[in-house]
Parts: C-alpha cells; structure tokens; sequence
C-alpha cells in the first residue's frame, strides 16, 4: 500500500524517529548537540513531509537553515547522511510501496545531496 494520508506521513516519521532515537551514529544530535521538542518535531516533519506529497503549503520552515544551527554545534559528515537516508529508506520500504513512497525517498536523497554540497562550498 502507497503513502496516501497524514496518517500514513505520521507513522512513518513515528517509526523512522522511534529509530533514530536508538541509532549509535545519529541519536547524539538529538540528545546532546541538540535538545528536541520532539512532539513540535514530529509534527513539523509530518508537515513537511505532507506538503511535498500533496502540496498542502502547511509548511513554513526551512530545513537548510534549521540544519545550518546544528552543523554549527557538530559538523554533520557524509556518515551521517548515509545513516539517515538507509534508516528513512528503511523504514518506508518495510511498510510502504507506491509512487508516494518513491516521492518520500527521492526527496529525501535530493535533501541530503544538496546539504551535502552546501557543506562542501561552506554555505553551512
């Protein structure tokens, strides 16, 4: 079954963080580098989440800045990334299949990529 509801957007930002929080290479950033509200988390990353699948415009951060604040605290490597794209994939492939869920990914690599660079030219 395909990604076709908040809900769907919610249990995979539940299940993907209930991972993290665990995970020996990212959970520090979540803890120690940064302390997270993570009810506001949660909901801002569904957020997020729901509007680049059904353009709800429900969403007004901006992820490179959020981001920037914590690299300045703890430089995030391409380790990092890596952990993060394997454990969101992770978790979407293992309950999710369809063209939202290809979305969901795709996007979420597009992010890393472009933090990435951004890290490489400074801009972080």
């Amino acid at each position: 079954m395909d990604i076709r509801s908040r809900q769907d957007i919610e249990n995979v930002i539940n299940l993907f963080y209930d991972k993290i929080k665990t995970d020996k290479t990212l959970s520090f950033f979540f803890t120690e580098v940064i302390q997270v509200d993570w009810p506001k988390h949660l909901i801002a990353m569904a957020d997020f989440w729901e509007n680049v699948l059904f353009f709800t415009g429900d969403y007004e951060g901006n992820p490179l800045e959020t981001h920037k604040g914590i690299y300045q605290k703890q430089k995030t490597e391409l380790v990092h990334f890596e952990r993060w794209l394997k454990i969101f994939y992770q978790t979407i492939d293992k309950h999710y299949k369809g063209a939202n869920a290809e979305k969901m990914k795709t996007h979420a690599k597009g992010i890393a990529s472009v933090m990435q660079e951004q890290l490489k030219k400074g801009n972080v």
